[in-house]
């Protein structure tokens, strides 16, 4: 390879590094704001492992066929986003971003 083509890499690497260094200083401070402060008991933890996360679990997936099958009815009344956040969205984030037994979505600070 040419000189050319080695400073035209190295050029297009350093400039995806500056993107995503200045993505992380922008997800710090959403995750900041998303942060959760709660103090489970370990009962708490337990119910929420064993019951409460399986439950949304399966409400997610559930949720997601029922989008789909909703998709060309929303889609054409215009709220194909807001049936997204409510059947696939919620339930999704009440089961993977939340902290074990905390009641709150949301990252433990």
């Amino acid at each position: 390879m040419s000189r050319f083509m080695w400073g035209r890499i190295l050029i297009m690497a350093f400039a995806l590094a500056l993107c995503n260094l200045s993505y992380a200083d922008g997800y710090t401070e959403t995750q900041a704001s998303n942060a959760v402060k709660e103090n489970p008991s370990a009962l708490a933890m337990a119910v929420d492992l064993v019951a409460v996360r399986p439950v949304m679990f399966t409400v997610t997936v559930a949720g997601s066929a029922l989008w789909l099958v909703s998709l060309p009815f929303s889609a054409a009344g215009g709220n194909a986003m807001k049936a997204a956040d409510t059947l696939v969205v919620g339930p999704a984030m009440t089961t993977f971003v939340r902290c074990l037994g905390c009641t709150k979505n949301g990252y433990a600070k």
